[in-house]
């Protein structure tokens, strides 16, 4: 019996490199060897208080990244998570084995309730506190944002997920997620969930750096190359990408900004190509004109097809509805034994 692999995107905008090499690329791998569930967070994304259509509009645009990209929606279950309702219930009873404590302890929360109530970053984790729960400020940070590690765990565990690749930033939700199944278990002496643990294939975790000059590529930074980019704007974001005014003497360490642009080229490029730059930073010739014109190159080679296959499967709207009809039904199918379960254990029984 294979194990069960799952995954999602928050529908917050159109997938880049960064989520092609460090998500899609692996989710086409998984799909031939695991049982693969690979869903769009739709719920997630309701945190930042999206526009209805834009929402919608996004939710659309990675359905088709998805497809594009490679996942085979016969070989592997393909939703939208807002179709499985019996998440949103698990979600409810799940929250009653929570502590609010172990939620607002979470480093995503504390750092986007910075950014959303305007506190600085070296602020006193009691300043930050009293922000939060505080009655006088016209800001405030939502319930969502601070149960969403409680989504994420519903998310695997209602699958009863063996194994989620997640980033680094998210490595603190599975460890919430592991710790809400054995707690959940223990409580009700009762053998139901699976501690889920990262899967990466025995790889190291990629990180894509952005274009800035520094960090990793993120929708919110503005540092993206996105898989849906036209060959021109392609081009122009690479061109422009921040480098340093170039060595000083022989085998210097290289900057930040330019191992980003050879980072990328390592993924994107030929093995001879990245050493022929590196081997140029370090003897002073390199030109980074050069560099980008080749590096564009090669992205393209890799965007372009995928770009082809994104536009014509948003025209598709039949393929669509398929997809996502055929994909609610499987996953919905697995979500209600488990809330079934889950409501039998903490007594939650019908008269009729």
């Amino acid at each position: 019996m294979k194990e069960t692999v799952l995954s999602g995107i928050r529908a917050t905008g159109n997938l880049h490199l960064g989520n092609y090499y460090g998500a899609l690329s692996k989710f086409v791998r998984m799909q031939d060897d695991y049982d693969s569930l690979f869903f769009i967070a739709d719920l997630h994304a309701l945190t930042t208080h999206p526009d209805p259509k834009t929402l919608h509009s996004n939710v659309k645009n990675i359905l088709a990244e998805y497809l594009a990209a490679g996942i085979d929606p016969d070989k592997a279950t393909i939703f939208v998570q807002s179709d499985v309702p019996e998440v949103s219930e698990l979600y409810l009873l799940l929250n009653m084995h929570v502590g609010i404590g172990e939620l607002m302890r979470t480093a995503s929360f504390k750092d986007k309730a910075r950014k959303q109530l305007g506190i600085k970053v070296d602020a006193a984790e009691g300043d930050i506190e009293r922000e939060i729960i505080g009655t006088n400020s016209n800001k405030r940070v939502n319930a969502g944002l601070l149960t969403y590690p409680t989504l994420m765990a519903v998310d695997i565990l209602i699958q009863k997920a063996h194994k989620v690749p997640v980033g680094k930033d998210q490595e603190q939700h599975l460890e919430l997620t592991r710790r809400f199944a054995r707690r959940f278990n223990s409580y009700y002496g009762v053998d139901l969930f699976p501690e889920p643990e990262n899967f990466n294939f025995g790889d190291h975790a990629v990180k894509v750096p952005g274009l800035d000059g520094s960090g990793k590529m993120g929708k919110s930074e503005g540092n993206c190359i996105y898989l849906i980019d036209d060959e021109k704007t392609l081009r122009k974001k690479v061109m422009r990408a921040v480098t340093d005014e170039g060595p000083k003497e022989p085998n210097q360490p290289v900057s930040e900004p330019v191992n980003n642009l050879l980072t990328l080229m390592e993924l994107t490029s030929a093995p001879e190509v990245v050493q022929h730059y590196r081997d140029a930073y370090a003897n002073c010739s390199i030109r980074y004109g050069d560099l980008k014109k080749q590096l564009a190159e090669d992205i393209l080679k890799v965007t372009l097809p995928i770009r082809e296959r994104i536009l014509d499967i948003q025209n598709d709207d039949a393929l669509l509805a398929r997809v996502t009809r055929q994909g609610a039904e499987r996953a919905r199918e697995r979500a209600a034994k488990t809330l079934a379960e889950v409501r039998e254990i903490m007594g939650i029984r019908k008269f009729y």
